[in-house]
């Protein structure tokens, strides 16, 4: 029996055609088969010896060539035609069965390899249950591919990882720029990284090449098609675009983690047993366009190195078939987590950020947060947008309101995370048609179909803990004490110029103090804060830097003005950002009970937090700084009552902390 098969244009496609192959050697064994391909792919099919005669077809020949090679194939009597091209020559060579140009293909079948096969008749075909034979691979290939690898000690392949930055669109590849640096983190965890590719891939695999030169093998454009397979073989794990090299793991049964951008990974995922598609939904994916519409390829851009290796760990420790068979949990695809109160409120709440990442690993995370808060989040490795809503100006009337909502609603978000209760938050996520609204019962409470008990007031746990706590409805836990505060490469420029125009060293010691708050009920004694600052600065030869918000610029001008030039005063000149970077070379930050003690104890700096007010939802129990070296200050002075910024005692609280308290604490920390 004589067979003609007609294969695809791409290599891609023509491996993604070879279980069609496979399928017409098992159905008949004793057939001849004869390949009409394309120049390109030509060589996975050339070397093949169950393959009787490869017949090289170009598709731009004139058309008297293919009239020629139309009247030879009619020569050959063939008994069976299979066209995946549905071209002129499937269609109308004499054969006694051919796949028919007209058949519909169900939707069922939504991967290209199913489509191919039930294209040629073979659906249904038990792919996996058979031997993948139409791809050779030599013992010289194998030989050849040892041989490098044993000349760089990369033999184990159980630890030897194969990336292929390249594909055939510019549009499928992730930026090289995140290719090093994903390399230079897996070559820090002890993997052998090979770069692969063919000649076109060749300045993207020299560029994810140059930092790490000696740590990297560049096989780039050094191997054939079946010494790349015979690589491959070799190798734990492939991390790729949507290329090629991709199917040809695939059908090699290689685990594939895959990063996706425009392409529909349902039409042209990895389809290895074991396979990770890394990819974020954004509204406009996948679009499956040959250019990107807003010129922006954002379903790209925003995958972070993070993201995608963690998404690799989580394949290489098996743990993708696992969380398949234990989760009954929906899947969200697209997150909305909204927290509008002040910026040490949104920084206890990154570790839900964090938790729902690690949940939902490739899903698309958005943060709420006001305005002054936006510096908190943004850069947050585990999100991937910043939303500010402005309460106070920009969408003060319930007209913009109504209108911020509109805006919600065409991001498509699936899951809104409500972790700070009001009206507005309840009434903007609901308007916005987010099927699932997970937040407190209270304040419109009635609107989140999600809801859980408010018991923050009873100030039982830590605020953070709170906020992890409204997750486990959704079955997610997470760490408390993994606050994150993003460091960005302006704000650190910012403090070295500053630092340098006040004489200030790296090698200087500094105590940064805080003596602002948001509440009189939360402000210890300004005279108390310029002494302890003074006697620590004798003691340690620390500089003293002053910080505070634009409220509380009289204060901190007053503390100047005793320390004299012993003090920078910074009060009202810095952003969020700025202080981050600034808190974060200090030694010591004595703070009243504020957002910056949490910005400090996120970057791991020693605190002390004073704390006045002894109410339940108000102590130190559930706003205590949480970092190691931390430590807060409060006495209770039999209150029945606390009456906050009304206070009839005169802040009898924050008056009996004295001087000595914060120097012991102060000591204590320094000494340890």
């Amino acid at each position: 029996m004589k067979i003609l098969f007609i294969t695809l244009s791409n290599i891609g496609d023509c491996i993604l055609s070879l279980p069609v192959l496979d399928a017409l050697r098992s159905q008949y064994p004793e057939s001849r088969i004869s390949c009409l391909v394309p120049e390109r792919p030509r060589e996975i099919f050339i070397n093949n010896p169950a393959i009787e005669k490869v017949i090289v077809f170009d598709k731009h020949a004139g058309l008297i060539d293919k009239i020629k090679l139309f009247l030879s194939l009619s020569k050959e009597k063939f008994d069976i035609v299979v066209d995946l091209r549905n071209s002129f020559f499937g269609a109308f060579l004499p054969a006694k069965k051919r796949s028919s140009p007209f058949r519909f293909i169900p939707g069922r079948f939504r991967h290209m390899k199913e489509r191919h096969l039930f294209w040629a008749g073979f659906a249904g075909y038990p792919f996996r249950n058979k031997k993948q034979q139409s791809l050779v691979i030599t013992p010289e290939d194998v030989n050849y591919i040892e041989g490098i690898l044993r000349q760089r000690k990369m033999c184990d392949s159980a630890k030897l990882i194969v990336v292929a930055p390249g594909a055939r669109s510019q549009i499928k590849r992730w930026d090289k720029q995140n290719f090093s640096q994903l390399c230079g983190r897996l070559v820090k965890e002890g993997w052998d990284v090979v770069l692969a590719g063919d000649k076109t891939d060749e300045p993207v695999c020299s560029y994810v090449c140059q930092a790490h030169a000696e740590k990297i093998l560049n096989l780039c454009a050094k191997t054939s098609i079946s010494q790349l397979a015979a690589l491959l073989k070799k190798s734990r794990l492939l991390i790729t675009n949507d290329s090629a090299v991709m199917h040809l793991a695939s059908y090699l049964n290689v685990p594939v983690a895959s990063i996706f951008g425009p392409t529909n990974e349902n039409k042209y995922g990895p389809w290895s047993q074991e396979k990770i598609v890394i990819k974020k939904d954004i509204i406009c994916r996948p679009c499956e366009k040959a250019a990107c519409r807003f010129a922006s390829l954002a379903c790209l851009s925003c995958l972070k190195v993070d993201d995608v290796l963690g998404q690799i760990n989580y394949l290489l420790k098996g743990k993708e078939q696992e969380d398949s068979r234990q989760s009954c949990q929906k899947t969200y695809r697209r997150i909305l987590i909204a927290r509008t109160d002040r910026i040490g409120d949104v920084l206890l709440s990154t570790p839900v950020i964090k938790a729902l990442r690690q949940k939902y690993p490739q899903a698309y995370i958005s943060m709420m947060v006001a305005p002054y808060a936006r510096d908190i989040v943004e850069g947050n490795p585990y999100l991937d947008e910043v939303i500010t809503f402005d309460k106070d100006v920009k969408h003060k009337s319930w007209r913009r309101c109504l209108k911020f909502a509109s805006s919600l609603k065409k991001k498509k978000f699936d899951l809104a995370v409500i972790l700070h209760p009001t009206n507005r938050l309840h009434l903007l996520t609901f308007l916005a048609g987010i099927p699932d609204r997970l937040g407190y019962n209270r304040k419109f409470g009635f609107l989140n179909n999600l809801r859980k008990a408010h018991t923050k007031q009873e100030g039982l746990r830590h605020e953070a803990e709170y906020n992890l706590e409204l997750l486990c409805g959704l079955g997610i836990s997470g760490n408390a004490h993994e606050l994150f505060m993003p460091i960005r490469p302006e704000s650190e420029q910012w403090v070295k110029d500053l630092f340098a125009e006040n004489a200030i060293k790296e090698t200087d010691e500094l105590l940064a103090i805080n003596p602002g708050a948001s509440c009189p009920s939360k402000v210890w004694p300004q005279a108390n804060f310029a002494q302890v600052a003074e006697i620590l600065a004798k003691r340690h030869n620390f500089k003293i830097i002053i910080v505070s918000g634009p409220k509380d610029i009289p204060i901190a001008n007053m503390i100047a003005q005793k320390l004299g030039d012993k003090a920078l005063n910074l009060s009202g000149k810095t952003s969020v950002s700025h202080l981050a970077s600034i808190l974060k070379r200090c030694a010591l930050f004595i703070s009243n009970d504020s957002g910056p003690v949490h910005i400090a104890s996120s970057l791991g700096v020693p605190v002390i937090s004073i704390f006045g007010r002894n109410q339940p939802g108000l102590s130190p129990r559930r706003w205590g700084p949480l970092g190691r070296q931390a430590k807060y200050l409060h006495k209770d002075t039999g209150c029945i009552q606390c009456l906050a910024h009304n206070c009839k005692k005169e802040f009898a609280c924050l008056k009996a902390i004295s001087v000595e308290d914060v120097l012991s604490a102060a000591e204590s920390i320094l000494s340890s």
